[in-house]
């Protein structure tokens, strides 16, 4: 392939915008904001499990408090009918029957209180529980939510810089022969660089030096072929700093 000395050494230009590119696409991936929100993952989790366990559990609670405060209130209608029932009997076998199936419903009533405040006593400790649980996610939510945004922020910043390059990128490439910059996509695309200079006989693009063989080789090309880097592969731009 032929190209002109001054469209080879663009490739260096794209290049670099390339590189830079994958820099930028990198520092987005490995933001510190990332690693830090990953990494409160697990304790986010584990205080949501926590929050559902206290929830449920002080849920049930509340079922158990209603349903003794629903017997208490049907031991105390049954109280109040046998009493108005003894103001109404006259008849003393039915005041004894009355009597102790009062006695039996009293001790019921007393059970029943003592239980419904214990009940009560639970429901009140499983609310402080819940409570705390509750703050310590509103902490970490918080904490969340801050890294998010400097995520964001950062992200941004990084995101308005790769578009400001990709557009240079695009004018570099829109201004070099269309089969140049195929060649380039290629090479980049199959070993990772695209264009890499000939520096005082070593390759940029493998940061080793060429063999004398190599390096004859190149100096017999004319000055518009376009050569590939015998070791990475990419295109070696060749100019006033190649040393041939």
């Amino acid at each position: 392939m032929k190209a002109s000395p001054a469209d080879q050494n663009e490739l260096l230009r794209l290049q670099s915008a390339d590189t830079r590119l994958a820099q930028l696409d990198h520092a987005v991936a490995t933001l510190p904001q990332t690693k830090e929100l990953s990494a409160l993952q697990p304790e986010v989790e584990a205080l949501r499990a926590r929050w559902i366990a206290a929830t449920g559990e002080l849920e049930d609670a509340r079922t158990e408090l209603k349903r003794v405060e629903s017997d208490v209130e049907l031991v105390e209608a049954r109280i109040k009918r046998d009493n108005d029932r003894v103001q109404q009997t006259a008849s003393v076998k039915d005041v004894q029957a009355l009597e102790a199936e009062l006695a039996s419903l009293a001790k019921r009533q007393g059970d029943l209180e003592e239980i419904e405040l214990t009940v009560m006593e639970r429901v009140d400790g499983l609310e402080k529980a819940l409570a705390a649980v509750e703050a310590e996610r509103a902490e970490l939510g918080s904490r969340v939510e801050a890294l998010e945004a400097a995520r964001d922020a950062e992200a941004e910043k990084i995101a308005a810089q790769r578009t400001a390059l990709a557009a240079d990128r695009a004018t570099i490439a829109g201004a070099l022969p269309a089969d140049l910059v195929a060649l380039y996509e290629r090479q980049r695309a199959r070993y990772g660089l695209g264009a890499a200079l000939l520096q005082r006989g070593v390759s940029l693009g493998s940061n080793v030096k060429l063999t004398e063989s190599d390096l004859a080789e190149i100096r017999r090309a004319a000055a518009d072929d376009v050569v590939l880097c015998p070791d990475s592969s990419a295109i070696l731009i060749r100019n006033e700093e190649s040393g041939l």
